[in-house]
């Protein structure tokens, strides 16, 4: 067993540089005589009768030292040798010779979450919608005659000719504008009429109707959408104009034994009129709103009235993100009249109700 009598001083780091990574490095002189010493796992290093073994604990594998190279002097002792400048070299990447630690690589940096796009101040809705009527009740006045007629769905449904309606709405910010259009056209019904309830005259009705809703709106709440957090409302006042284009046409049978007579009449009137009124909505779940609307439209002036009203009430259930299902019940009511009276009398009064089934889009 080789005594260990003398400690080699140690290199300076920076003249080890070019031959080992940064490791523990313990160099041992024996003045024993010995051949080799055994290294796991590099092999047997020939090192003469003087060995100088390295035990490498980290790093590269060790290189063989060139002989021609001079010996470090060597110190008696266990004290170690001041220190000296370091010999010139090649360099290669690793520590510092003052620190010999290694340069910690710079810690990658999370990736930048992309900016969040503003959001647009121009919204807008488009609903197509079916106005079902369960019950309708109208009445005209053409000079001193009278007509009305009072029919179910099974009625209004074998009798409808057309039907078609549409609403959207538009905003920037909070301000905007909405619209609603409604035609319908129904065919011959059969009604009650006569002069103070004559009997024994067949009277059949049929009409067609236009109602037009453009008015200014502002939002109060959350923007409209299909889907949003419970408790999340808006309330939309408006205000503007509603045109009616309503015309009648009624066709009076007379059968007095084989003798018949036929008299048509028509009344056709366009007039329009102020509008105000509301809509809201809250949603229940975030696919679930409740949602109203009620509006009120016309005036008064002397014996004529021109007066509409609408009240709706109903649930929407997003289909996607911006498709909204929705069924309501609604109501929807007229009255006219030019305030005349004897052959120039004219009016027109209708109550109607039924359920609403529509398809919204929010954009």
């Amino acid at each position: 067993m080789p005594t260990v009598d003398r400690i080699a001083e140690v290199p300076p780091a920076a003249a080890l540089q070019p031959f080992l990574n940064p490791a523990r490095i313990a160099i041992v002189l024996s003045s024993e005589r010995c051949s080799s010493w055994a290294s796991w796992p590099f092999g047997s290093w020939p090192l003469g009768s003087c060995s100088l073994a390295l035990l490498v604990l980290a790093g590269v594998s060790p290189v063989q030292a060139d002989p021609a190279a001079p010996s470090p002097p060597v110190s008696t002792g266990w004290a170690p040798a001041p220190n000296r400048a370091a010999a010139p070299g090649p360099s290669l990447p690793g520590p510092t010779p003052a620190s010999g630690a290694l340069t910690a690589a710079p810690a990658p940096q999370p990736a930048a979450e992309p900016a969040a796009q503003p959001v647009s101040p121009w919204a807008s809705t488009f609903e197509l919608y079916g106005f079902l009527l369960l019950r309708t009740d109208t009445g005209l006045e053409i000079g001193q005659r009278s007509t009305s007629f009072d029919v179910g769905l099974g009625t209004l449904l074998s009798k409808l000719k057309w039907a078609s309606s549409a609403r959207g709405s538009v905003e920037y910010g909070r301000l905007g504008l909405l619209g609603d259009v409604r035609y319908d056209r129904l065919g011959a019904i059969n009604s009650r009429t006569g002069p103070r309830g004559l009997v024994g005259l067949k009277t059949q009705t049929s009409f067609n109707a236009t109602v037009a809703d453009l008015a200014l709106r502002y939002r109060f709440g959350a923007r409209e959408s299909a889907q949003g957090k419970v408790g999340d409302f808006s309330i939309i006042p408006y205000a503007g104009i509603r045109i009616i284009d309503a015309n009648f046409g009624v066709t009076n049978t007379l059968n007095v034994l084989r003798f018949e007579r036929q008299v048509s009449r028509e009344l056709s009137q366009t007039w329009v009129q102020a509008l105000l009124g509301t809509q809201a909505t809250v949603f229940l779940a975030p696919r679930l709103r409740l949602f109203g609307r009620a509006d009120v439209g016309g005036y008064g002036s002397g014996e004529s009235e021109k007066l509409s009203g609408n009240a709706q009430l109903g649930l929407g259930y997003a289909l996607g993100h911006n498709t909204d299902l929705n069924i309501s019940w609604r109501y929807q009511g007229l009255d006219w009249n030019n305030g005349a009276s004897g052959r120039q009398q004219r009016g027109i009064s209708s109550d109607a109700n039924g359920v609403e089934i529509g398809l919204k889009f929010f954009f």
